[in-house]
């Protein structure tokens, strides 16, 4: 970035813990500034599963192999070459944009953007809008005809996160010996519970949005504004419609709670004091106080809960003129492409920066081939994305983010 003509910042939240930022000036001083961020962190990666050495990022069949190629990587490395280039051909955006690598998104954010936002949040002056990883992707699907149809989601909107934390105290002794005080009986049948719990559909704007779209661009005639539709009887047969599109929204009609950790004991003879649980659990825009009922329901008098990490639910409108200037800039370079609205299941480091009063959009655009799985290739072995896929992604970036010149 300093070869192109910026002044980047390097500022550590601890030693090893480096955040960059830098300001690219804007043609119109006018126009609110937008936020481009992208993190640097990724997570571990086993080489023996791999079949080429996952911090290579070695270049083979067209394809860009390494942890981070997709997730995410190959996103900064486009805003990298596009505002490198548009310091050699004298372009400007029309706009401010502010560029942010962030570390820890793939943890918690506490080093990286909620670090920023909190000790740094005149950076990102000027900022009304922001764009970041998970969003303007190819998905490839199959119309109600059979002919094949290019889906481009767009993030408009995240699920919380809501890392739980579930404790259970007992009683100690001899495992041979009757107990009915047992921790760990007690903190493994409130995680049963809450894993076999069926949550109720919540339909939000945003996956409103996104069910309406891929069903039109899929063509299978139906939509949640149909007379008669109602959320809780339609909308899983609306999603198995879809077909290979509806994992696009099958994750955000609802909240969700998966336990992932169980911790107790020492010993196999002994009946510990106490057990704990880990939950990881998303919560729906305006579902917060819905789930934290439904976890004290489940959990019961016996076992204690309480967040160990929590972020709020974001969505943004959908009819905004920076969504209008995505969907034309991918179907600038895709005129084939059917740009919709999704809420992502997951969190990115838009959630820190909404505190910011800055609206959230997930848009790092690459175009992929049918055979190339993407959603599995995020935390997976042998991550790699098509060095076409970047270039055309680099063409779009270029069109979103100079605006009207």
């Amino acid at each position: 970035m300093a070869e192109a003509g910026l002044q980047p910042q390097v500022l550590e939240s601890a030693p090893g813990r480096a955040n960059v930022v830098a300001r690219v000036a804007g043609a119109d001083p006018s126009a609110p500034a937008l936020l481009v961020h992208g993190h640097l962190d990724v997570v571990p990666a086993d080489p023996a599963r791999w079949s080429r050495p996952p911090f290579s990022g070695e270049v083979d069949g067209g394809l860009v192999w390494g942890r981070g190629a997709v997730d995410m990587k190959g996103t900064d490395a486009m805003v990298l070459a596009l505002v490198r280039h548009w310091a050699r051909t004298g372009r400007r955006p029309r706009r401010d944009l502010v560029l942010a690598f962030t570390a820890d998104e793939e943890d918690s954010a506490a080093y990286g953007a909620e670090w920023l936002a909190r000790e740094h949040p005149g950076l990102f002056e000027g900022c009304t809008e922001a764009v970041g990883e998970s969003g303007g992707h190819t998905v490839h699907a199959t119309a109600a005809d059979g002919t094949p149809v290019r889906l481009y989601p767009v993030g408009a909107g995240e699920r919380g996160t809501a890392w739980l934390r579930l404790r259970a105290e007992g009683t100690a002794g001899h495992g041979s010996k009757t107990n009915r005080d047992n921790a760990v009986s007690a903190v493994a049948a409130a995680a049963a519970r809450i894993g076999a719990h069926e949550w109720p559909v919540r339909l939000t704007p945003v996956t409103r949005a996104a069910l309406d779209g891929v069903a039109a661009a899929t063509g299978v005639g139906a939509s949640t504004a149909d007379p008669g539709f109602d959320p809780a009887r339609d909308t899983d047969a609306l999603v198995d419609s879809l077909g290979d599109a509806a994992e696009l929204v099958r994750p955000t009609v609802r909240c969700s709670s998966a336990p992932t950790v169980l911790e107790a004991g020492y010993k196999v003879n002994v009946i510990p004091d106490r057990a704990e649980a880990g939950i990881d659990g998303r919560v729906l825009p305006g579902a917060e106080e819905e789930f934290a009922a439904t976890l004290d329901a489940l959990t019961g008098d016996r076992v204690q809960w309480r967040y160990q990490h929590r972020s709020r639910p974001l969505q943004s409108p959908v009819d905004a003129p920076v969504f209008a200037a995505m969907r034309e800039a991918l179907q600038e370079f895709d005129p084939g492409a059917h740009v919709v609205p999704v809420c992502l299941t997951g969190g990115t480091d838009a959630k820190q920066f909404a505190d910011l009063g800055i609206r959230g959009y997930g848009f790092s655009p690459l175009r992929l081939p049918p055979e190339l799985d993407h959603g599995a290739l995020f935390h997976g072995v042998d991550e790699r994305v098509p060095v076409d896929g970047l270039r055309f992604g680099v063409r779009v970036l270029d069109r979103f983010l100079r605006g009207e010149d």
